[in-house]
């Protein structure tokens, strides 16, 4: 027979909620344990739902699950919906008293401070600094190191220790340059060198500055890009004794002003250039060519800077040797290929949340930072056109999988054009008329030459600022396009750069300025030089130890064989790896 079950009052539906966790204020069990509320504390919306969902309960006769119980269904979504309706309710009123208690100053400030979290390179803590310091032009401050230094002009002196931990960071990935400073040891090749440079100021950077004066070089230093210097980093070097004269964020006037400050000193001549982009040579021998009796050498390690130092040397107005480091193998091979594959992804993706997968894209240009980009992009699922130039650059493109195209054939469709050819005007207003609505438009070559953004600031054209670096341009019947640093070098404005690739390009910059200033009389004439293959070699043995990589070294009759010296240099050349 079976046995007959005991009769049970149906449990509580909000037992297992966690409604005296989320509002303890409505919550109270009675004597015998049942769980009600207060309608005193409640708001009167939520009390009507949960009084409803309640009688609702008692009245609903609920299925069973199987063990005698009965279970609630309806009542307990309503419960559920009433807790989500008092939380909106809530936040709001708490929003309204926040805006009531926040003064306009401190709104502005919060502003600034969110914004630059997402692109300064120091911690976030950092940037909630003086609204009335941030809103002042570096050129009006006068600032002060803790130890009196006052030559350099900067965003903050106050961000000098956010910086040095920057600096600590770099130096880890950094093992070559490191290794440079502890070869060295008291032997300081470059004693007697003062070195003015115009290069991106990054923690990178500023290793490479204190390993140039650990081994005897004095330095003083502007920034090659009005978007690239981390301004921790330029207070850091500041802190340091460095004359400094960059910040991020510079007008055109102000970054020709840093470069003059750099070299219009009086008590200190510059006699060795380290350039990059060809803007501090082209002032010096624009504002101070008597200068270049000085000068011993340049070393330039950009496309565009290398362009016009070949352009100068044809027309006979190069009047001191240069090392044209761009083309180094160190240098070529692995920050133009292997640091734009990376640094690619991280500018666009910091700056535009973009999804690469199914995108369509055309890579203007198939160079090793266009071959850099381009893999990156295809292995992120992006549909990739790219447009060349260069017959053998074309070739290559099309063994590599990628459909050569001309830029107008693709303009209307594609959603992310990207530039490197180190041209100007590749994209011309008429391209820029013809994009569709949401393209995103960048440039990685070192020159903001390439994107013709000048004609795109007319009455006509709107332009809104979203974040920092990127603007929407509003064409009169509505359609934008998404410009990412104003045309300037993305990964660098946007983002950041892999510390290790860059070590390998600043351990081959510090050895041509060493090669340059101690060269003998008459090794190098006034024309542009490579880097000998021996220091290439060099470089790239410094870093091999970070991989656990280990050498095969030739046996005496293999070197004879080869015609080779059993420590190189093993390739000729002409040699192109």
């Amino acid at each position: 027979m079976a046995e007959k079950s005991e009769q049970t009052d149906a449990p509580s539906p909000y037992k297992d909620l966690t409604l005296p966790v989320m509002f303890p204020e409505l919550h109270r069990e009675d004597e015998g344990g049942a769980t009600t509320f207060s309608s005193s504390t409640c708001n009167p919306n939520l009390w009507n739902m949960l009084h409803a969902a309640e009688t609702r309960w008692s009245e609903q006769s609920q299925p069973s699950n199987g063990n005698g119980a009965e279970v609630s269904v309806g009542a307990g979504e309503t419960v559920i919906e009433a807790l989500n309706m008092e939380r909106q309710i809530q936040f709001a009123d708490q929003k309204q008293e926040f805006n009531k208690r926040l003064t306009k100053t401190g709104r502005r400030s919060l502003s600034r401070s969110l914004s630059h979290s997402s692109t300064d390179s120091y911690s976030s803590a950092a940037s909630y600094t003086d609204s009335s310091e941030d809103e002042m032009s570096p050129r009006d401050r006068q600032q002060r190191s803790s130890k009196g230094h006052q030559d350099f002009c900067i965003k903050n002196i106050k961000q000098a220790d956010f910086g040095r931990r920057e600096i600590e960071i770099a130096e880890q990935e950094m093992p070559a340059l490191m290794a440079l400073r502890n070869r060295s040891g008291g032997e300081k090749p470059l004693v007697g060198a003062k070195v003015v440079g115009c290069t991106h100021i990054t923690a990178q950077t500023a290793v490479l500055i204190e390993t140039l004066s650990a081994l005897g070089a004095q330095c003083r230093w502007a920034a090659c890009n009005i978007y690239s210097t981390q301004n921790a980093v330029a207070a850091a070097l500041a802190e340091g004794g460095f004359s400094v004269f960059a910040w991020k964020g510079e007008s055109e006037d102000d970054f020709w002003w840093c470069i003059d400050r750099c070299v219009s000193l009086e008590t200190w001549q510059p006699n060795m250039i380290l350039d990059d982009g060809g803007d501090l040579t082209h002032w010096i021998f624009k504002k101070y060519p008597n200068m270049f009796k000085m000068i011993k050498g340049i070393v330039e390690e950009s496309v565009t800077g290398v362009h016009r130092l070949y352009q100068l040397s044809k027309a006979g107005r190069l009047c001191v040797p240069a090392m044209n480091v761009n083309d180094s193998i160190t240098k070529q091979k692995f920050d133009n290929l292997y640091c734009c594959r990376e640094s690619i992804l991280d500018g666009l993706k910091r700056s535009t949340d973009v999804m690469f997968g199914g995108k369509q894209v055309v890579v203007c240009g198939y160079g090793e930072v266009g071959k850099g980009c381009s893999a990156a992009l295809k292995a992120m699922g992006s549909v990739v056109y790219v447009t060349e130039v260069d017959p053998i650059c074309a070739l290559q493109a099309c063994m590599d999988g990628f459909r050569l195209v001309k830029l107008n054939e693709v303009i209307r469709q594609v959603d992310l054009v990207i530039t490197c050819t180190g041209n100007k005007n590749v994209v011309a207003r008429e391209y820029l008329d013809r994009m569709k609505n949401g393209c995103i438009v960048c440039n990685m070559g070192h020159s903001n030459t390439e994107i013709d953004v000048v004609s795109l600031r007319t009455p006509e054209l709107t332009w809104e600022k979203v974040r920092s670096q990127v603007d929407h341009v509003i064409w009169p019947d509505g359609k934008r396009i998404i410009l990412l640093a104003e045309g300037r070098l993305l990964n660098l404005s946007c983002s950041t750069v892999p510390t290790f690739v860059l070590s390998i390009t600043a351990t081959t910059q510090a050895l041509a300025l060493i090669e340059l200033y101690n060269a003998p009389e008459g090794r190098y004439k006034q024309d542009v030089y490579l880097l000998p293959k021996k220091m290439d070699e060099f470089v790239a043995s410094l870093h091999l130890p970070t991989f656990d990589a280990h050498l095969t070294e030739l046996t005496d009759e293999q070197g004879k064989y080869l015609g080779l010296s059993k420590t190189g240099p093993f390739k000729p050349n002409y040699y192109r790896y």
